[in-house]
């Protein structure tokens, strides 16, 4: 959101048509900063609340043995039945499109359009999110407790869990977010304690943004349809449109200014109720990327659609500083519960200390949108947490 602006302004090059007056791309930049400072605003907020003593916490979220092998279970059925339908693990080490050919010959995506996405989002969602977070309390149990490390049948387990993962969450078959956030909650689920790591994840994760990020998409098309990424800078593959954020927002605001106005929560609800057919709801919303790019009448309209201009479609100028306050506030939030709860919580079935390392990866995408396209993973994650959780009551000395 900044460093690519730059360059693009540098060398006078775009990675999308910015359609309107420059004054619109000068208050997408202003809007940028004014977020950030909200959200540090709502962070330092979180940070200099006083802790309350009380007596009683309220029920702490756990998932038990037993509901842990039903989502080990949950996962070992819904990946087969992914890999089964795709006609086999080859499939998933073609290309990202050979995949989406798979899932037009189930049936899933057929008919393309808004409800093709959908059924390809689901079967992909219920094929990958569950494999992952058995992945992931698996392994947070044998980080936390010897028991496990001793027995054959959890070690078989966790071996089964770690191919399955290998096959339908490898790089080659998604997209870069989802496998950024595969690789990122695992680390931290692995290494919740290691400062080294979380060192190390950082300075990657800027390199692999504004270094790699363009060439990571290296099994998006098969060999026919591959295109190299051809620079003879660094800088000039920051134009390419994994890089359009700055342009997308300008874009928004011309579209808003042109007549059609804020959505007023609009667009939020279409996100919230992702999963509702639009034989059902008439007019529900479209992504908003595919919104702003059919109205520039762009051929591709998958564009990004970032944090900052889905707020501001929504809710304006106020309602984009009030979201970001609020998300810089339970950001902390979860941060100061992580470090202080779970790090050293040596409860193998504590729900915060796989979901926060979870919600860090996939802020990728979160952050750059559009949010629909995010919303159909978060679902069905949810969908498994509400499937394995259980609630208890802990007594505790501080709430913090």
């Amino acid at each position: 959101m900044g460093v690519a602006p730059l360059a693009q302004a540098v060398i006078g090059r775009v990675p999308t048509p910015v359609v309107g007056p420059r004054a619109d791309t000068v208050l997408a930049v202003a809007l940028v900063l004014c977020g950030c400072v909200a959200f540090d605003v709502g962070a330092l907020l979180a940070r200099h609340r006083p802790a309350l003593r009380i007596r009683w916490s309220p029920p702490a979220a756990s998932v038990g043995r037993r509901r842990l092998y039903l989502l080990i279970l949950l996962a070992y059925v819904c990946s087969a039945v992914f890999i089964a339908g795709l006609g086999g693990p080859a499939v998933f080490f073609t290309s990202r499109e050979g995949i989406s050919d798979g899932i037009d010959a189930t049936g899933a995506g057929a008919g393309g359009g808004a409800e093709g996405n959908v059924g390809s989002a689901f079967l992909r969602g219920f094929g990958t999110v569950p494999a992952l977070l058995a992945l992931l309390f698996l392994i947070r149990w044998l980080v936390t407790s010897r028991i496990p490390r001793r027995s054959p049948m959890v070690l078989l387990l966790l071996a089964g869990l770690v191919v399955v993962n290998a096959i339908v969450n490898n790089p080659v078959s998604n997209p870069r977010y989802w496998f950024l956030t595969v690789v990122f909650s695992i680390l931290f689920t692995a290494f919740p304690k290691s400062p080294v790591m979380y060192r190390a994840a950082l300075a990657t994760g800027v390199v692999a943004a504004l270094l790699l990020f363009p060439f990571m998409d290296r099994f998006r098309y098969d060999e026919d349809g591959y295109q190299p990424v051809k620079s003879s800078s660094f800088v000039e593959p920051l134009t390419l449109k994994d890089y359009d954020q700055i342009g997308m927002f300008a874009n928004t605001i011309t579209y808003v200014d042109a007549g059609v106005g804020h959505s007023y929560g609009r667009q939020l609800a279409g996100t919230t109720f992702f999963f509702v057919p639009r034989a059902v709801w008439d007019g529900k919303p479209l992504d908003s990327g595919v919104r702003v790019g059919q109205w520039m009448g762009m051929n591709n309209t998958n564009l990004s659609s970032p944090l900052w201009a889905e707020l501001w479609l929504d809710f304006g100028s106020g309602g984009m500083t009030a979201g970001f306050l609020g998300i810089g506030y339970a950001c902390a939030r979860g941060d100061r519960r992580y470090a202080l709860r779970t790090v050293d919580d040596r409860r193998p079935g504590n729900i915060t200390a796989i979901v926060i390392p979870l919600i860090a990866g996939y802020s990728f995408i979160l952050l750059r949108g559009p949010l629909l396209q995010a919303a159909g993973k978060i679902g069905i994650a949810l969908l498994c947490l509400a499937l394995v959780t259980t609630f208890r009551t802990e007594r505790r000395k501080l709430l913090g």
